[in-house]
């Protein structure tokens, strides 16, 4: 369960289609190593589906608290992109990115494949119906076919809404955001997808006052920890 830390960053996004290769090798080359240097970072997952019209992409960033993503350090590389960066980030499409509280995880390992599943509070549902019924869920989660680990996570909106040097760099979007998201890791793309139905029934029966589940899976294309930059492991 190598999402570690107390938060993490849920990143989906587009990218032109010209742009594809040099997108995957920048951020496997530079980006993705230039956030896991930034104190705090813990761990980074990208993520691909292939076959999707919209958020083809998605990045899973594993930090020590939720104010890492806000940081002096992280703002600075925010507001101070490298060349690469400043070339392939007008690229970018349909782009969203939330900061997220880590209320529960289980499970051992890292999947293959994760599905990320996207939901809003019912009305009159909030925070304390999540913390309630997440360690619960969680159990639940784990019991689905071809799952692994499992990981809530509730929206702070107010930490990753922050305009940045970055942020102008992006064409304007305004993609939905949501209040709450489900990780489950797995055994593969499709063994995840046939699942699809069970994770999404575990969540409305839960108590956890979740709806409007938004449900992607995808599969892991690269992860790279803040062990392997100490180690020297990522060029």
């Amino acid at each position: 369960m190598a999402l570690t830390g107390s938060a993490f960053l849920a990143i989906f996004h587009d990218i032109d289609p010209p742009s594809w290769t040099e997108y995957m090798e920048w951020h496997t080359r530079e980006h993705m190593p230039e956030r896991l240097s930034i104190p705090g970072f813990t761990v980074g997952k990208r993520l691909i589906n292939h076959t999707l019209p919209r958020y083809r992409y998605g990045t899973v960033y594993g930090g020590e608290t939720p104010e890492v993503f806000r940081s002096p350090a992280y703002l600075e590389r925010l507001n101070n992109p490298t060349d690469w960066s400043n070339k392939v980030q007008p690229t970018f499409r349909n782009f969203l990115r939330v900061a997220c509280e880590r209320v529960v995880s289980a499970g051992v390992g890292d999947g293959g494949a994760m599905a990320t599943v996207r939901l809003d509070f019912r009305d009159g549902a909030g925070e304390d119906d999540l913390r309630a019924g997440a360690e619960a869920l969680c159990a639940a989660l784990l019991k689905v076919t071809g799952a692994c680990c499992a990981h809530i996570g509730l929206a702070r909106s107010e930490i990753s809404g922050v305009r940045t040097r970055e942020t102008e760099l992006r064409p304007g979007m305004a993609e939905k955001e949501f209040d709450a998201i489900v990780l489950v890791e797995g055994s593969g793309l499709p063994e995840l997808e046939a699942s699809v139905g069970a994770i999404e029934a575990a969540i409305a029966e839960s108590g956890c006052g979740l709806g409007n589940p938004a449900t992607i899976v995808y599969t892991l294309a690269y992860q790279l920890t803040a062990a392997d930059m100490a180690a020297g492991g990522a060029a």
